[in-house]
C-alpha cells in the first residue's frame, strides 16, 4: 500500500511541474501588464516601471521562473493585486466553502446513483430499468447552469423553500446548511447519471460470472448475492469514475459558485481573471491541480481496498 502511494506521489511530479509552468506563464500571455494593474489607471510610467522591478518581471523569463518556484516551494503565492492581501490568506478562506460544496454534492449523489445503478440491473429489462437510465441520460444531457437555474427558479423563487445567495455559515448551522442544499444539490446532479450507468453495466457483468452462478447454487437470497457477490467486485470501474466525475465536480463548482453567489475557489477565481489578479489565478490554478492529484491518489488507494489484486 505506501509503495503504490509513493509510487503515485512521484507521477504527480511532472504534473505538478506543468502546471506551475502553466501557472507562470499565465502572467506572460495574457494581455495587460501585471504592474500596470498593481500600479493603478493613473500611475506614472516611473511608478510602473519601479513596480515591474519590485515584482521581478524585467529579469529573463527562466530566471523568474526559478524564483517563482522557490517562493510556491516555501508557501509563498505572492499577493494579490487588488486586495494586496496574501494569496494564501485568500485561498484559505475560499477552500473551506469548495470543500463543503463537493463534499455536500457527492456524499448524496454516489449512493443514489450507485443505487439506481444496481435496481435498474436488478431489473434489466423492465420499465424501472428503462426509467432509471431515462433519467441518467437526462442527467448526462443537461449542463449544470441550466440545473441551478431550474432549481433556483422553482425552489428558491416560486416556492421559497431554500435561499440561492452566499453563503451565511458553515453547513453545521440551519442557515449554511440551507443555503447549501441547492448548490450541492445541482452539482450532485450531473454525478447521478454516469455513476448509475456505469454501476449498471458493471453490476450486469459481474452478476454473470461463476462465482456468483455458485453463490446462487448454494441458495443465497438475490439480494445477498447481488450486494454481496455482485455489487463490491462491480465498484472498481465505479470508483474510477467516481474519481475523474469529483475532479470535473471542480470544473461544474466554477460555474455553480458563481450561479450561487458561493464564497468557494471556482468563484474566487472567476473573479481573479476578470479583474486581472493574475497571481490568485496562479495560485487557483494550482489548488486545483492538487486536488484532481489527490482525488487520484484516493481512488488509488481504493482500488487497492477493493481488489486485492491491486496490492500484488
Amino acid at each position: 500500500m505506501l509503495k503504490t502511494v509513493l509510487d503515485r506521489l512521484a507521477l504527480s511530479v511532472p504534473v505538478l511541474l506543468g502546471v506551475l509552468l502553466f501557472g507562470f506563464l499565465l502572467l506572460q500571455l495574457v494581455p495587460g501588464d501585471p504592474a500596470q494593474v498593481m500600479a493603478g489607471p493613473t500611475a506614472t510610467p516611473d511608478v510602473v516601471e519601479a513596480i515591474r522591478r519590485d515584482m521581478g518581471l524585467d529579469r529573463p523569463l527562466l530566471v523568474q521562473f526559478w524564483a517563482y518556484l522557490e517562493r510556491v516551494a516555501h508557501g509563498d503565492f505572492g499577493r494579490s493585486m487588488i486586495s494586496n492581501k496574501a494569496v494564501t490568506e485568500e485561498l484559505g478562506a475560499a477552500i473551506g466553502p469548495t470543500v463543503e460544496l463537493m463534499l455536500g454534492s457527492l456524499l448524496w449523489s454516489v449512493p443514489v446513483g450507485i443505487a439506481m445503478g444496481t435496481l435498474a440491473a436488478v431489473t434489466r429489462g423492465t420499465w424501472i430499468d428503462r426509467g432509471i437510465m431515462a433519467i441518467s441520460v437526462a442527467g448526462v444531457s443537461l449542463p449544470i447552469f441550466f440545473v441551478s437555474l431550474l432549481l433556483i427558479q422553482y425552489l428558491g423563487v416560486v416556492l421559497r423553500w431554500f435561499p440561492f445567495i452566499g453563503r451565511p455559515g458553515p453547513w453545521y448551522t440551519a442557515e449554511g446548511f440551507m443555503a447549501l442544499f441547492l448548490p450541492a444539490l445541482s452539482l450532485g446532479l450531473i454525478l447521478i447519471g454516469p455513476v448509475a450507468r456505469m454501476t449498471r453495466s458493471s453490476v450486469l457483468e459481474v452478476l454473470s460470472l461463476d462465482h456468483v452462478r455458485t453463490a446462487r447454487a448454494k441458495g443465497l437470497s438475490e439480494m445477498r448475492v447481488t450486494l454481496a457477490h455482485g455489487l463490491r467486485n462491480a465498484l472498481i470501474p465505479v470508483v474510477t469514475l467516481i474519481g475523474l466525475q469529483a475532479g470535473y465536480l471542480l470544473g461544474g463548482a466554477v460555474v455553480t459558485e458563481t450561479i450561487f453567489s458561493w464564497p468557494g475557489v471556482g468563484r474566487l477565481a472567476v473573479g481573479a481573471i476578470l479583474s486581472s489578479d493574475f497571481t490568485v489565478a496562479q495560485g487557483a490554478v494550482l489548488l486545483f491541480a492538487l486536488g484532481f492529484i489527490t482525488i487520484n491518489l484516493i481512488v488509488d488507494i481504493l482500488y487497492s481496498l477493493l481488489d486485492p489484486r491491486v496490492r500484488k
